[in-house]
């Protein structure tokens, strides 16, 4: 039997079975995937429309994000949750651009600048219902008023001007800050604004810098591992999930706290090592 450990998470299998045996003893680094080799396209007519395809957050998407997020965590002592809206309405490309070009000026002005961003649609606001906003998981610190100002300034500059040339919300750049410590908290920002979140794009839904994408997100054990968690009570949940194609498999929810996120050092020292080269 071996053991696919992410932080909360501990999935057992049988190699037999599954036919499945770890080549390393972390995963879910991009660094990992096969380099493919590009076909070379079909030149185009100009008769050609192109069709636009509707893009949501796959099941297979947001639990990525979650543990990307959750590493990026673990390897900074505070982080901060960046909200950022429009002061007009926008289509789904508009959006996209002027967020590029955000998240552009702000690499060149910071050193070191790590981020994770989802799109989603905005409920609450009836004037703008299903506009597009952005939720970003970020290193930086923010001089709030000096971006405030510039995230105001670059959507005017591209077109998105306020009904009232007065109207410049505070909301409209809002930052709350997180601390690595509180993985609770982390966790409840990445449910509330991730793993529901169903809506459709004409645009890319999520992003993020490349040495995140480089993170680690898993590690693999024999069952003493988990036998630990077993000793200590850790086990919140403990269930057997069946996959169609392939027999059962057990997996346990473990609570993460001061007891039991020590135990996880090797995945926080893997992934440290690989955002310091």
């Amino acid at each position: 039997m071996i053991v696919k450990n992410t932080y909360g998470v501990s999935v057992t299998f049988s190699t037999k079975m599954y036919g499945i045996s770890p080549k390393n003893e972390f995963t879910g680094s991009a660094e990992q995937r096969k380099k493919t080799i590009k076909k070379p396209s079909k030149p185009k007519l100009k008769t050609d429309v192109k069709e636009i395809k509707l893009r949501t957050l796959s099941k297979r998407s947001k639990q990525k994000i979650k543990k990307k997020i959750t590493c990026f965590s673990r390897c900074y002592k505070k982080l901060s949750f960046v909200t950022l809206t429009f002061l007009n309405k926008v289509t789904d490309e508009q959006a996209i651009n002027i967020l590029r070009k955000f998240i552009d000026n702000t690499k060149k002005r910071s050193k070191d600048f790590q981020y994770i961003w989802v799109i989603e649609r905005q409920t609450k606001n009836t004037s703008f219902k299903g506009n597009p906003h952005f939720h970003i998981i970020t290193n930086k610190y923010w001089d709030i008023q000096k971006y405030w100002n510039y995230w105001i300034d670059l959507q005017i500059k591209n077109g998105v001007k306020p009904t009232d040339e007065n109207f410049k919300p505070s909301s409209a750049f809002d930052v709350k800050q997180l601390t690595s410590n509180n993985i609770r908290s982390i966790a409840s920002y990445i449910t509330k604004y991730v793993t529901k979140n169903n809506d459709s794009f004409k645009c890319q839904v999520w992003n993020c810098t490349k040495r995140i994408s480089l993170l680690y997100t898993d590690f693999y054990t024999k069952t003493d591992f988990t036998d630990q968690f077993e000793r200590l009570g850790a086990i919140a949940k403990e269930f057997s999930d069946r996959d169609p194609k392939n027999p059962v498999i057990n997996v346990k929810m473990i609570s993460l706290n001061r007891q039991t996120l020590p135990m996880y050092k090797r995945l926080d020292d893997k992934n440290k090592n690989q955002l310091n080269n």
